[in-house]
């Protein structure tokens, strides 16, 4: 990090020295991190010391308004910085008076009134459908315990065939299946009824058959090697193995078919309303955001069909 002594006093660094220390060996926050948040702390630093015109002191620091942090963040932006960046760098701040704080030499008021930035909602990257179509069959070739394969497969079928978060998917029970339809308790324990399509449907059959234990109707049906509830890193980690196998993007894990599941389903023609209930989301906007992920994807295959693309 940049050497700040020409915008702080020697007792202000002391201090930073000492909250910096914290970080490594009391939070055993990871050395980037701490890197991130020391040079956001010597970048507010600069500017407050140009901002008032002189070295900074603790007493300055005691003295902050929320003008001065905003006059902060408004001159970060005018230099292009996003809001994940501006949001990391007050979360750098408010640990630094934090501490600060504990040493009974500043208080926290005038960042608690600085609101976050608002970070941009990132888009899901959806699989192909031949991806996530060879993902349980492929599941089931790379084990050599059959049922442990037909296992990982049934929920894989079961986050993309019908959308399921990989919570819901290991909380199923037997009861919970009935015919073509699935009993699903979805966040804050909301139940929804999901069709269970013939693929999804057989290749939870399949697990059922092989599974080695004795599966009560009111026990989670998917169980670890040693007959407990099974763990959703392994899943995870399933995944994890068939990026490689079938060269998916780092990006495919369970929760990436689910987003697979809903914008397969818009492409489509699928309604929203309708994917909203399959999904259990509670807004509907909160399913919205899958149209501007198929709007880009038509754009993408404009720009690569169109002669002026």
């Amino acid at each position: 990090m940049t050497d700040a002594s020409f915008a702080t006093s020697d007792t202000l660094r002391a201090h930073i020295a000492g909250w910096q220390r914290e970080l490594s060996t009391i939070r055993r926050l990871a050395p980037k991190t701490v890197e991130s948040y020391s040079r956001d702390v010597h970048q507010f630093l600069v500017f407050l010391s140009g901002h008032i015109g002189g070295p900074i002191d603790v007493p300055d620091l005691a003295a902050l308004r929320p003008a001065d942090l905003r006059a902060f963040l408004a001159a970060r932006r005018r230099e292009d910085i996003g809001s994940r960046s501006l949001a990391r760098t007050l979360s750098g701040l408010k640990s630094l008076f934090s501490y600060l704080e504990r040493e009974d030499l500043v208080a926290l008021e005038a960042l608690s009134v600085v609101r976050t930035p608002k970070l941009a909602r990132g888009l899901p990257r959806p699989l192909s459908v031949l991806e996530a179509r060879a993902a349980g069959p492929a599941a089931i070739e790379s084990e050599d315990r059959p049922w442990v394969g037909a296992r990982d497969a049934a929920v894989i079928a079961l986050c993309y065939g019908a959308g399921l978060r990989i919570s819901e998917a290991l909380a199923l029970t037997r009861i919970d299946l009935d015919g073509t339809t699935l009993r699903v308790r979805g966040k804050g324990n909301k139940i929804r009824l999901v069709p269970l399509i013939a693929p999804v449907r057989e290749a939870v059959k399949a697990y059922l058959k092989l599974c080695p234990f004795a599966l009560s109707a009111t026990e989670p049906m998917f169980r670890g090697v040693r007959g407990g509830p099974l763990n959703p890193r392994l899943i995870q980690l399933r995944l994890e193995h068939l990026r490689g196998v079938l060269g998916l993007p780092a990006s495919a894990t369970p929760h990436t078919l689910r987003h697979s599941f809903a914008t397969h389903l818009l492409a489509k023609g699928g309604d929203l309303r309708a994917i909203q209930e399959l999904l259990g989301h509670a807004s509907l906007s909160t399913t919205q955001i899958y149209t501007h992920i198929d709007s880009e994807r038509l754009l993408e295959a404009y720009r690569a069909a169109h002669p002026r693309g």
